[in-house]
């Protein structure tokens, strides 16, 4: 039967077997041999389009290159050490051209509404002046050319404090109204006054210090609108303190160590020929969260300067607001006027004793006493345009702003997605070889996560950043506790300022902090990428100092990682022998293994 085989009969079989296996694999070997010689094809064409470098660099066959630097493998290379230099400049140009595509849509942002804004403070502010202006014109017709030059510099004075001059809106106030003192005194008070010498002038002007002829109102002015302008010019200096940032971030040096790491992770696959393989996720994020370890410690402070931003759209949008305040000057400054009118008498009786009297002549009646008020529809329209479409850019700005609070939290993430790493494939590169996932530790973002990091050294915190840190730390702490009212350096009660800390405080841990806003996480990669949870933490100052590790760093099992021989193209066969089996299955199974071992035995000789 055929069950009972004598050994003799499987010993022929076996022999069979081996004559084969010697067949084909001499056969595949010719065949490989005829189809395609080793080649760096690939490798040129590679550098050639990405603009590494002179095609003269890569040679044409793979040699035995020994003085590599970087990409150091047993197999003959198509790489060599002036290719590695060229890969490392190209990293670096590559890795800020990825920094400054992330960063254009919020860059773009930023500069587009520091344009905005300033349009519409100097819009607004040419609107004030005018209207101011017209007070002169219709109610103090007198006096109405000369005291459009003073009304001008005022209004010049308050856009350069707007825009960050060394300025204070209270020297900006009071100097007009010094300015105004004496055209009051001379064309209202005393209308009789035929002219007035420079020297008359400068003494009035000095004594409206002392005698303060327009009252209280003077005061509310300056205390109105440093209330107001302090928003708007803290507003305006967190826009360009924002675009420091990222401009900063975007250059920020790159360590010798990084763009090794860099080379490792995305041209070293290319020696071997691997021109289209990709880097693993959980590789990835190693080697860009060390690159970017200092970039990722401005975290915290840009959250707090994102709650800074919104806290001075609001101050500007609430009781402080500015075009109320502005359009408000023309009201306070008539009646500052009047309060002098009142008042004339006792205002000349001093004013003789301290710069004596000049010369008059008989007065005429003025009608120029009687305000005549302006349409106050036609202000109250014109108020209502121009606060919708400053509150209109404010509320554009702020919301998206605020989805960009986890910016440098996942700036590391942001730069592994897309085309750079393997997502959808079975395989991908680990640093050394092609595998079918990474299996190191995944470490978090920041510098101390950084010591468990498998793929690079990190020495320390980016001198650069360090200071840009200090600096936005300092900005925010201005941004909620001083405002600026003059140079009496009169601020918000303590107090107060802590609750208004508080509040804004509160309202963002209230939002569950920021977990479903758009950019808080890629949330493309899985548990084993390291991307879990890496922006679920509480971005407090006090928490930040006591935070947790990322799920992803801790010592959990990995899975067992299963190599491709890249040297030769192998096919893995399970085997699908089992203890139950006897006789001459298992004999049979035993010849098919000695085939397939002798057959990648002459397989391996002939590549080799």
């Amino acid at each position: 039967m055929a069950g009972d085989r004598s050994p003799g009969v499987l010993s022929r079989q076996r022999f069979g077997f081996l004559l084969l296996a010697a067949a084909a694999a001499t056969g595949l070997c010719g065949g490989v041999s005829a189809v395609k010689s080793p080649s760096c094809h690939e490798v040129r064409t590679a550098f050639q389009i990405r603009q590494i470098g002179p095609l003269k660099l890569v040679p044409d066959v793979p040699t035995a290159e020994s003085d590599l630097q970087i990409c150091q493998h047993r197999a003959p290379t198509c790489c060599t050490k002036k290719m590695e230099e060229s890969y490392q400049t190209a990293v670096r140009r590559e890795r800020t051209h990825n920094i400054q595509a992330l960063n254009f849509e919020l860059k773009y942002m930023i500069v587009g509404h520091i344009t905005a804004f300033q349009e519409a403070f100097e819009s607004l502010l040419r609107f004030a002046e005018n209207h101011t202006t017209s007070l002169f014109e219709s109610a103090y017709r007198t006096m109405a050319k000369e005291a459009a030059e003073p009304v001008k510099e005022l209004f010049t004075d308050l856009s350069l404090y707007i825009l960050g001059a060394e300025t204070t809106v209270e020297n900006a106030v009071l100097r007009f109204f010094d300015s105004l003192f004496p055209l009051v005194y001379s064309r209202l008070i005393n209308p009789g006054i035929i002219d007035l010498s420079e020297e008359y002038t400068e003494c009035l002007r000095l004594t409206r210090q002392d005698i303060n002829p327009f009252g209280r109102y003077s005061k509310e002015v300056v205390t109105e609108l440093s209330k107001s302008l302090w928003a708007s010019r803290m507003l305006n200096q967190a826009l360009n303190m924002g675009i420091e940032v990222i401009n900063t971030t975007e250059h920020a040096a790159l360590t010798k160590e990084c763009s090794k790491a860099l080379v490792k992770m995305q041209y070293c696959p290319h020696c071997q020929g691997l021109t289209l393989i990709r880097p693993c996720v959980g590789y990835c994020l190693n080697v860009m969260r060390g690159c970017l370890a200092s970039v990722s410690e401005l975290d915290t402070q840009w959250r707090e300067y994102i709650s800074t931003l919104e806290y001075l759209t609001n101050e500007m949008a609430g009781s402080h607001d500015l075009e109320l305040a502005l359009l408000g000057i023309r009201n306070s400054i008539n009646e500052a006027i009047l309060h002098a009118q009142l008042n004339g008498p006792q205002l000349s009786a001093t004013v003789d004793k301290v710069c004596g009297q000049p010369q008059e002549r008989e007065a005429k009646p003025s009608p120029d006493n009687i305000v005549q008020a302006k349409d106050a529809s036609e202000t109250q329209a014109l108020t209502m345009a121009h606060s919708a479409n400053l509150n209109n850019k404010r509320r554009e700005f702020i919301n998206y702003m605020k989805r960009s609070r986890t910016f440098y939290a996942s700036i590391a993430e942001r730069l592994c997605d897309g085309d750079l790493v393997m997502r959808d494939s079975s395989t991908c590169w680990n640093g050394e070889d092609v595998v079918e996932s990474y299996t190191s530790r995944v470490v978090s973002n920041g510098l101390k996560a950084q010591i468990n990091n498998p793929e690079l050294k990190v020495k320390g915190l980016d001198p650069l950043i360090s200071h840009l840190i200090d600096k936005l730390h300092h900005f925010n702490q201005k941004g909620f506790f001083t405002e600026g009212w003059g140079s009496e350096g009169k601020g918000l009660d303590t107090e107060k300022t802590k609750l208004k800390l508080e509040r804004w405080a509160s309202r963002e841990s209230g939002s569950g902090g920021g977990k479903s806003e758009a950019m808080e996480s890629s949330g493309d990669c899985d548990d084993e990428d390291g991307c879990q949870g890496s922006g679920d933490r509480i971005y407090t100052t006090d928490v930040l100092k006591e935070k947790k590790a990322y799920s992803e760093d801790r010592n959990e099992p990995k899975p067992t990682v299963k190599k491709i021989d890249t040297t030769a193209t192998t096919t893995t066969i399970k085997s699908s022998s089992k203890h139950d089996l006897a006789g001459n299955v298992g004999n049979l199974a035993s010849s098919s293994s000695l085939f397939i071992v002798t057959a990648l035995a002459i397989l391996w000789h002939c590549l080799s």
